[in-house]
């Protein structure tokens, strides 16, 4: 009986892709033993070399979703740093505008600070002997008529007195009466001199408040504090502006509480309040 001849390949190669640099396919086929039934499988088995720089360019498939997460997150961000961005210029562009605006409006106009002080006042509605009676408090209804002294020193700004006005004198923080101011306009390079009519009703002091008092006007200075709220409007040419109120802090110090009463001292402080 003749014996059969199988047909084999070559003897098989370990390792192909180490004795040639320059291919980057390699085909490996498996080994036919002699003696064994089975076929030999045709080849179709492959390594394919891919560069490193390749190598992180596709996400893995367990991490496919996560990267699709990654890149819709990361166009969305984009817009949005575009709207930021187009923000803060529109924002500086509009800040420098009004700085310019305003360093011109300075350099044309020169603007200055008006001032207040107070000319006379005189006080009724205190009863020296009523003020020197033994009782533990006293109820009194004081009358101030206060001139107030108003310059413009500006040369081309008027200011327009607005209506809401008000006007408080104090003693050591104790309301005694109120008022307001006329309304006006005062032009430019203008000194006015307004007078107002202050009262209180019924104003309680404390037997502290009126010793105090009594002390104050025995040693011929007696301590006051006026204070004056005025909404006004700035005027350049032919255009005003929005409404300011002008705030006006007076320390005053007269003789007595009587209708000839004489200023001793003054110091005003004014500030403006913008909105």
């Amino acid at each position: 009986m003749a014996e059969r001849v199988h047909p084999h390949d070559s003897p098989p190669t370990n390792v192909h892709d180490e004795t040639s640099s320059e291919t980057s396919e390699t085909s490996l086929k498996p080994t036919s033993h002699p003696g064994s039934d089975k076929p030999v499988p045709q080849p179709g088995t492959y390594v394919i070399h891919i560069p490193k720089d390749q190598v992180y360019r596709v996400p893995p498939p367990e991490n496919a979703r996560r990267y699709k997460d990654l890149t819709r997150r990361s166009k969305r961000r984009r817009p949005c740093c575009c709207c930021l961005c187009w923000s803060l210029g529109i924002l500086t562009f509009l800040l420098v505008l009004i700085a310019v605006t305003a360093a011109i409006f300075y350099l044309v106009v020169k603007p200055e600070a008006p001032n207040y002080t107070v000319d006379s006042i005189a006080i009724s509605g205190f009863n020296t002997s009523t003020l020197s009676s033994s009782s533990s408090s006293l109820t009194v209804s004081p009358e101030f008529d206060v001139a107030v002294r108003a310059d413009n020193p500006n040369d081309k700004i008027g200011i327009d007195y607005q209506k809401d006005s008000s006007v408080e004198i104090y003693y050591t923080d104790v309301f005694l009466c109120n008022g307001v101011l006329p309304e006006f306009y005062q032009p430019s390079n203008n000194v006015t001199v307004f007078k107002t009519a202050l009262k209180g009703s019924g104003v309680v002091l404390s037997s502290t408040v009126k010793n105090s008092l009594v002390a104050a006007q025995s040693q011929g200075r007696v301590p006051l504090l006026l204070k004056v709220r005025a909404p006004v409007k700035i005027k350049v040419g032919s255009v005003k502006t929005w409404t300011i109120t002008v705030k006006v802090d007076c320390d005053i110090t007269v003789d007595k509480l009587t209708a000839n009463a004489t200023i001793l001292s003054k110091d005003c402080h004014y500030g403006v309040k913008l909105w």
